[in-house]
């Protein structure tokens, strides 16, 4: 998945003639803090929310002020990583995406983020979840989906989790099967380490519990 695919059209950007009470009513109308700066195609940068609240003068325009604006952007081929990064990094709540041009192609928010990442792990699909603890010499996902396609089952998504000063890692599995019980009785008899269980069969299941708890992991 490229940054390009994820931008959302429908969020404008600000020109340098916009006033700081226009830019402020828009932040509010799509609830971001962070909104683009292009005049025609050339982008010039990010304007914060936080910064505007600071202005008395609602009606002056934003290209007549002394702002900090953020330089922060993706180009259109970057991978969905890199935008994730930039957010967690920046704690950005938009992306720009430009062209190998440097010219404005539209904005990555973080809903739209949000959305194809509930999609990447399978969030709202019915099935079970398994939470596996393992060394990091062990993580060979072709033998943990052996063991789940033994049980005419199969793996919708898998994430890895690693923890800092620990040799130990942590797998999560979504499955497309609610029974788990003999698949965790496999994974037993190869001597993973079940850490936990989640086998809901609505789509409002602990699925999307552990989703967040990604998304928390990764302080988007």
């Amino acid at each position: 998945m490229f940054a390009a695919e994820l931008i959302s059209n429908t969020i404008p950007p600000l020109k340098t003639s916009d006033t700081v009470r226009k830019a402020l009513e828009r932040m509010s109308e799509f609830k971001l803090y962070h909104l683009p700066i292009v005049n025609e195609k050339q982008y010039l940068g990010l304007v914060s929310e936080e910064e505007l609240m600071e202005i008395r003068e609602q009606e002056t325009a934003i290209g007549s002020l002394s702002l900090k604006i953020l330089n922060s952007f993706v180009f259109e081929n970057s991978h969905v990583y890199d935008v994730i990064r930039l957010f967690n990094q920046l704690q950005l709540s938009i992306v720009p995406v430009l062209d190998q041009q440097k010219n404005y192609l539209g904005l990555v928010s973080i809903n739209s983020l949000l959305s194809y990442t509930a999609n990447l792990f399978a969030v709202n699909e019915p099935g079970g979840i398994i939470v596996l603890s393992i060394g990091n010499r062990n993580n060979s996902l072709a033998h943990m989906s052996q063991i789940v396609e033994a049980d005419n089952a199969q793996i919708l998504s898998s994430y890895v989790s690693a923890f800092p000063e620990s040799t130990r890692l942590e797998v999560t599995l979504k499955i497309n099967k609610t029974e788990l019980s003999s698949i965790v009785a496999s994974f037993e008899r190869y001597d993973y380490e079940v850490k936990a269980v989640f086998n809901n069969t609505n789509h409002d299941d602990d699925s999307l519990d552990r989703y967040n708890s990604f998304m928390n992991y990764l302080n988007v």
